[in-house]
């Protein structure tokens, strides 16, 4: 199997705790030992948020707030790179065909964000296209898809499998509220749906739930079909 995973940076690395980090280091090296190749692609979180609010407040614009938060989604990336050791790509790729030649070389890619206006969902979307991945897992701080943005609405409707299409339209209308809080953002929704990628979107929260989906298929989550 191969399989892409996208890791919120809050989720990998709550207030930068190491053991976080190496907690899902020890899930994908278990996977490997499996015969799973894996990439992974990991978020700014809240570290990127607290640097771009500062950043807006001093005056900088939308394109240098962008890559701010892709500065710090490749730092993050780098502490799993270092909890990884060999097993991964020394440095997070920058372009997908170098993530495509450390599939084939038999290391582990670990990105960060690439291009202003496109988030790590996104490139996680386009990593699991580029390189054919079975399966691509978001393992995020909510536990799966919804009928609506359940912080807003508590009679949200959470969904155990749902078609690429119904999740397009989903995403397009959380995000159309102001400060809602999507499980995947839009353009990572339209390139699941273009590539019919099998799709996860889970609590990542315990790493063992990510070596779980993967290994075994059991999850909690949403499981969004081509």
């Amino acid at each position: 199997m191969r399989a892409v995973v996208s890791v919120g940076g809050s989720v990998l690395a709550p207030g930068l705790d190491s053991g976080r980090v190496a907690a899902y280091a020890d899930a994908i090296e278990s996977l490997l030992d499996e015969g799973v190749e894996l990439g992974v692609v990991v978020g700014g979180g809240g570290v990127a948020r607290d640097y771009i609010r500062t950043a807006r407040e001093l005056g900088a614009n939308e394109m240098a707030l962008d890559q701010l938060g892709i500065g710090v989604t490749r730092l993050n990336a780098r502490l799993l790179v270092a909890a990884l050791g060999e097993q991964a790509a020394p440095t997070p790729p920058e372009a997908y065909e170098d993530a495509a030649v450390a599939f084939r070389r038999g290391d582990v890619p670990v990105m960060g964000g690439m291009i202003p206006g496109q988030t790590t969902d996104a490139v996680s979307a386009a990593l699991a296209e580029t390189v054919g991945a079975d399966l691509l897992v978001f393992a995020t701080s909510v536990d799966g898809v919804y009928s609506a943005d359940p912080s807003e609405n508590p009679d949200a409707k959470k969904y155990d499998e749902i078609a690429t299409g119904e999740l397009v339209d989903i995403i397009g209308d959380i995000e159309m509220t102001a400060g809602s809080n999507a499980p995947i953002d839009l353009l990572g929704a339209k390139i699941v749906q273009r590539s019919n990628t099998r799709t996860l979107v889970l609590d990542g929260e315990n790493p063992e739930s990510v070596y779980r989906a993967i290994a075994d298929g059991d999850h909690d989550g949403t499981e969004v079909v081509p």
